[in-house]
C-alpha cells in the first residue's frame, strides 16, 4: 500500500514550512500508479518552489528530514525556471514524470513542461551502461553468494525495465504501461530471454518464491538481455 498518511502528513509540513514560497508538490513514479510494491518501491516526490537559497533550503530542511526519517528519498527540489531549462538533460526522468504523477499541491506543473527528445537517446545509452557497470561491479562483491546475487536483481529490474521502455521510444514506438509488456515486446524484437524479468517481477509480487540455487544461471541470461538492449540503443 502507498503510505497514504505519510505523503499527506509530509505536504502539509512542506507548506508549514514553505510557506508562499512553494508552488507546487507531485507524487511521480511508481507510487503514482498500480505498479507500487512497498517493499522495493520508493516513495518519489517533487517539490517545485519559488526560490532556492540557501535561506529558503534552511525553512525546508525539517520537513524534509522528517520524510528523510520516514525512510523515503529526498524530495527533488526545483525552481520552475531550473526545471524548464534542465528538460533537454533529463529527458528520461522528466518523461517518466509526465507519464505518472499525482499532484498532490498546486497546479500540475509537469503539463505545461516541454521535455526535447534530441539528447534523449544520448542519456538512455549512458543509464543503460552506468547501470550495467554497476551491476557488474556488485557481482564482484557478491559472486560466491546466491542469496547476495538474487537481491541485486530484484533490486535493479525495476529500473532497467524503465529503461527498457524507453528504448522503445528511442525506437519510435509506443510503449505500454505494464512491465511485463514492456519486457515481452522488447523481447521480441531484439530477441533475447525474458525469463529471468518475468521471474523477479513475479518473486517481487509475491507470486514465486526467490530460488537462490540458480541465482548464477539468472544473472548470466538476466545480462545477455541487458546487452542486447544496450547493443540496439547504439545502433539508432
Amino acid at each position: 500500500m502507498v503510505p497514504e498518511t505519510q505523503i499527506n502528513e509530509f505536504v502539509e509540513r512542506l507548506k508549514s514550512a514553505a510557506g508562499t514560497n512553494l508552488e507546487s508538490v507531485i507524487l511521480y513514479g511508481s507510487a503514482a500508479s498500480e505498479e507500487f510494491h512497498a517493499e522495493f518501491s520508493d516513495v518519489n516526490v517533487l517539490c517545485v518552489v519559488r526560490e532556492l537559497s540557501a535561506q529558503a533550503l534552511q525553512a525546508l530542511a525539517p520537513a524534509v528530514t522528517w520524510w528523510i526519517q520516514s525512510k523515503h528519498p529526498a524530495p527533488l527540489i526545483f525552481t520552475w525556471e531550473e526545471l524548464q531549462h534542465s528538460a533537454d538533460v533529463f529527458p528520461i526522468e522528466l518523461l517518466d514524470m509526465q507519464e505518472r504523477h499525482r499532484v498532490l499541491h498546486g497546479p500540475n506543473i509537469l503539463k505545461e513542461l516541454h521535455v526535447p527528445l534530441n539528447l534523449h537517446r544520448v542519456q538512455l545509452e549512458h543509464d543503460l551502461r552506468t547501470k550495467l557497470l554497476l551491476l557488474r561491479q556488485h557481482y564482484l562483491s557478491a559472486a560466491q553468494d546466491n542469496k547476495k546475487i538474487m537481491h541485486l536483481m530484484l533490486g535493479s529490474v525495476s529500473s532497467f525495465i524503465t529503461l527498457f521502455r524507453h528504448a522503445q521510444i528511442a525506437m519510435g514506438e509506443r510503449p505500454p504501461e505494464a512491465k511485463r509488456k514492456i519486457v515481452e515486446l522488447l523481447a521480441e524484437k531484439l530477441r533475447f530471454d525474458p525469463g529471468p524479468f518475468f521471474d523477479l517481477l513475479d518473486v517481487r509480487e509475491h507470486h514465486l518464491k526467490a530460488e537462490t540455487g540458480n541465482a548464477q544461471d539468472t544473472f548470466s541470461r538476466y545480462l545477455r538481455a541487458i546487452a542486447a538492449v544496450i547493443r540496439a540503443v547504439d545502433a539508432l
